[in-house]
């Protein structure tokens, strides 16, 4: 009898730790977001054409023109082989391979990019997506490849100065609400970015092109949904992910109750069949 009492409350045990283990397990984690790495790409290299661009042996973006600017996009943190090629030439035919290596958690801007067509390279600016509440932000990228001396002004009160090339500014706070932007070269103005500027947004202004030469050096602008700043939300661009609902693992815990009930039942029937009077 004791044998059989130990067999049965053993396999119940068993259930137990099964019933848990397939909670552990079967949960979605919420810190999904943290591990992953995002990735947005600019062309602004003046010295290379519409291109193909391959991550890993793979297509990423077709019909790449120049000044065009991505959204951002989920990579795998870790290293990665990136190759640009001209349209339709294929990636045997590539023109500019590198080994970009990112890190989990963090945005990046990689912009192709080429002081003359024999210097073809990729480079990684880490992004910070983080935004005050009811805020916006701008920050200034000059990838302008023969533009010295730019003065960039941030609507009527920031002004940035002699951004090198090829350089980011630091972030601007600035109200919400519409904005001009623009960059002066010497004595020659570029003409100006009317934008405006939600709140809890991050503007991306670039200088790409040539001051002499074509294509000719011009100012484009991408936007992001900034996050609140807040620890631990890192700089994913997305929104931020709700932490994993009761509903999501209820139905695992139910199952584990109904096998750990359904194996100790026998249990419960012999110890009331063999009651002592």
């Amino acid at each position: 009898m004791r044998l059989y009492q130990s067999s049965l409350f053993y396999r119940c045990g068993l259930a137990g730790i099964a019933s848990l283990l397939l909670m552990l397990f079967c949960v979605p984690m919420s810190a999904s977001a943290a591990s992953t790495s995002y990735v947005r790409v600019i062309h602004a290299s003046p010295f290379i054409g519409i291109a193909d661009v391959f991550v890993d042996g793979q297509k990423l973006l077709s019909t790449f023109q120049f000044a065009a600017v991505t959204d951002y996009v989920p990579v795998p943190p870790g290293a990665h082989k990136v190759q640009i090629s001209l349209v339709g030439k294929g990636i045997n035919a590539s023109i500019v391979t590198q080994e970009l290596t990112v890190a989990a958690g963090t945005t990046y801007t990689v912009a192709a990019l080429g002081s003359d067509s024999n210097a073809l390279s990729l480079q990684a600016f880490v992004d910070d997506n983080q935004v005050a509440p009811n805020k916006a932000k701008v920050r200034f990228y000059q990838l302008s490849p023969d533009a010295a001396n730019i003065k960039v002004s941030i609507g009527d009160d920031a002004t940035l100065q002699n951004t090198l090339y090829p350089k980011t500014s630091n972030y601007i706070s600035v109200p919400s609400g519409p904005c001009d932007i623009g960059a002066t070269i010497g004595q020659t103005s570029l003409p100006k970015l009317s934008l405006n500027l939600p709140a809890n947004t991050v503007t991306s202004v670039f200088a790409v092109g040539k001051v002499t030469g074509n294509p000719q050096i011009r100012l484009v602008s991408a936007r992001a949904q900034g996050l609140p700043n807040m620890p631990n939300t890192g700089s994913d661009p997305r929104p931020l992910e709700q932490p994993a609902q009761t509903s999501n693992w209820l139905p695992f815990l139910l199952a584990g109750c109904a096998l750990l009930a359904l194996l100790a039942l026998p249990a419960y029937r012999y110890a009331r069949a063999h009651r002592r009077p």
